[in-house]
Parts: C-alpha cells; structure tokens; sequence
C-alpha cells in the first residue's frame, strides 16, 4: 500500500482536508527543488505533486508551461527527477510524493521500469496527464506490482459514461479539474464544483482532489468544503518564479512558497474546523 491511503484515512477521522503543493522538478534549477520540498512540508504541506518536465505540457497554462521550459533548460528529466525524490526520502519517509507527467517519457522508458525506479526513489502515486484509461492496463499492472496508485484526472466536460471507466482504473485519489481548458486559467465556480463532486462520488469511494483555479486560501476554504483536497499549482510555481526574476534568490523564493502554502493551509484547517 502507498502511502496515500492511510494518509487520507486519517485526515477523513479528523474531518482534515488534504493540502497538495504541485511544483516542477528542476525549476529554475534542481539546487532550488528539494530545499523547496522540504518548506512545503514544514508549511502543512500533506502530498507533493512532482511534474516531470516535459517538452509539450498540453494541459499547462502559460505559468506552468515555462516552468517546464526552465527545467528542462536546465538538464531536469524524468531520471533526475526521481534522483530529486530519493533524496527528499532520505530525510522524510512520510509524506506521499505524486509524480505528474507525460506518457511519452514513460513509455519511452517502459512501463515495469518506470514502475520498478518510481518504487525505489519513493514515489507513491503516478498521474500520467495523456494517457486514457482505455490504454492504461498494461502500466496499471506494473504500478500495481510496486503498490504504487495510478491517479486520473476528471473535468467539468467528462461524460457520466467516461467517469465510470475512469473511477474503474484509479486508485489512490480522483483528480478532479475544476476549470475547463488549461491550469491558471478561469473564475472557479465553486457551485459546480460541488456538483460535479458529488456525481463523481457516485461512481467511487476514493478521496476527490480538486486543481486547476485554487490560488490563494479563499479560494482553497471555499473548495475544502466539498473537495477531500486541493491542490496548489500555478500560483505556486507564479510566485517563486516571480521573486527570482525580480532578483530574489532560492531562500526568499523559498520564503514565499512557504508563506503561500502556510496561509492556504490555514484557510483549509479553519472552513473545516466545524
């Protein structure tokens, strides 16, 4: 079993809602990316999303999207990520670590591979962004080996028919996009949201994370109410890009990655302190 399952049985006893930071390994640089790591545990992090840089992030905004193309300018791949991972496992062997990429990388590499290296950096989760659940038995049978989830994303447009299929293959948690289009992008309308929520959970048991418009702890209170997570992606990798353009440096960026995660924490902790 990963670690994602017990996490998220513990925080449904205590009536918690999980917080998830999303970052891309390797951006600017991988100097910055672990110490980074770190911070957002000590923030109230629960789960880190790790996003593999990629060359074509096709459901990345433009926020997003340039933090692939500084990672990957900088040398960051799928193997120097997971070696990011495995040292971050050094010194924390409890918080669940979720790696988020394409399927060519992948697929490049072969599935029981990536299965066997996810397994040994520690990784607990995989969300393979292209690759649809019609085509996902054979890389299923590889992480289930390694007692790894394999994680879907679900959006405003997904058919009643097509959660159904998805909500079969998952497991760990339900990523639900809560903006139709790209990350950054759009008003979030939470009324929908909960909506949608609620027919997915007629389709599966599993914890619903919810991404895609969560900016700041309003916006992160407001979902908690309904969502068993959110997840924190573009703001994030806005903010530290941000302060080093400006001129900060990796401990001011640091700094305000941690502030951000910290407040959004708060948020959550205090809309379902009822």
């Amino acid at each position: 079993m990963s670690r994602l399952g017990p996490l998220f049985e513990t925080l449904r006893a205590e009536n918690r809602r999980a917080v998830i930071p999303y970052l891309v390994a390797g951006d600017p640089d991988e100097a910055l990316t672990l110490p980074l790591m770190h911070s957002l545990v000590e923030a109230g992090a629960d789960i880190i999303e790790v996003g593999v840089p990629f060359s074509d992030p096709m459901s990345e905004g433009p926020t997003i999207q340039k933090g692939h193309e500084r990672a990957l300018e900088g040398g960051t791949s799928l193997l120097s990520t997971l070696a990011l991972v495995k040292q971050f496992r050094e010194t924390n062997a409890e918080t669940p670590l979720v790696l988020m990429g394409y399927a060519n990388p992948l697929e490049r590499k072969g599935y029981a591979a990536v299965a066997d290296a996810c397994a040994e950096a520690g990784i607990d989760g995989l969300i393979t962004v292209d690759l649809p659940p019609e085509e996902v038995a054979a890389m299923n049978a590889e992480l289930q080996r390694q007692n790894i989830d394999n994680i879907f994303l679900i959006s405003p447009t997904t058919s009643d028919e097509r959660v159904a299929t998805i909500t079969a293959q998952a497991s760990g948690f339900i990523y639900y996009v809560a903006l139709k289009g790209v990350t950054g992008a759009g008003h979030l309308d939470t009324d929908a949201v909960e909506a949608h929520l609620a027919n997915i959970r007629q389709h599966t048991n599993l914890p619903v994370a919810v991404g895609f418009g969560i900016k700041d702890a309003d916006t992160a209170a407001t979902v908690a109410g309904c969502a068993d997570a959110v997840v924190v992606g573009s703001a994030l990798v806005d903010l530290v890009a941000n302060d080093l353009i400006s001129g900060g440096s990796h401990t001011s960026a640091i700094s305000g990655a941690h502030s951000l995660i910290s407040s959004i924490r708060n948020g959550v902790n205090l809309a379902t302190s009822n």
